[in-house]
């Protein structure tokens, strides 16, 4: 199964002011696009090498990238970085929309794990203004149920597990830090990006990552 661009199911300017619309549109349409085409790529040349992956190709991505270890070595960078920076910039959109508010069980957890939400936003500022290059921050839950803040470089994620990426954890959303996410708005100015964020973030839907962690895979759902 061929990975496509997925609906954003919003408009472009639906996140103004804080996210502007020509920074949506390109990263959407042409960043996220390129990923797509090139996670198609890599998957193809690395089935031939190993055909048993064929039955990880299903609408998740995270099968995948769970299971890294059985790509070939020649194949595995280009399905690290493809199909990694599909996933994560498919659970990104889903991560984003205005007017949502953060209560109930998440709002309890964050408290209970971070000591207030305040606490909680200022490691997560801190992760994302402190990851070196491009990259992502994420909240995830961990086994136990503890919820942590956590980042990874380029186009890896928590799914991969703490070899590959460096941490893990199941992802309730996360916060694209690479430059193309922000530098027509914001230029060098990643933290004001960040603080933005907030203002963007679709509670709703990290709340109902976390209260039935809908993707065993990690994956957008």
């Amino acid at each position: 199964m061929a990975y496509t661009l997925p609906e954003l199911g919003y408009a472009y300017d639906a996140l103004e002011p804080h996210f502007d619309a020509l920074t949506m549109e390109i990263h959407h349409s042409k960043h996220h696009q390129t990923y797509v085409n090139n996670a198609n790529a890599a998957v193809e040349a690395a089935v031939k090498n190993v055909p048993a992956l064929a039955e990880y190709l299903d609408a998740c991505p995270g099968k995948i990238l769970k299971n890294l270890d059985k790509v070939a070595a020649e194949n595995r960078t280009a399905v690290r970085n493809n199909v990694g920076g599909h996933a994560n910039h498919s659970l990104f959109w889903k991560a984003l929309k205005t007017g949502t508010t953060l209560q109930g069980a998440l709002k309890d957890a964050i408290i209970r794990d971070f000591g207030s939400v305040e606490a909680f936003q200022a490691e997560f500022e801190k992760a994302a203004a402190t990851r070196f290059g491009s990259g992502w921050a994420w909240l995830v839950v961990q086994e136990g149920g503890k919820l942590a803040v956590v980042s990874t470089a380029n186009q890896d994620s928590p799914i991969m597990g703490k070899e590959i990426a460096g941490c893990e954890g199941f992802p309730l959303f996360c916060l694209d830090v690479w430059e193309h996410a922000y530098y027509l708005k914001f230029q060098n100015r990643r933290p004001d990006y960040i603080k933005e964020f907030w203002n963007v973030v679709n509670w709703d839907f990290a709340a109902e990552r976390f209260e039935k962690k809908l993707a065993e895979c990690g994956c957008a759902k």
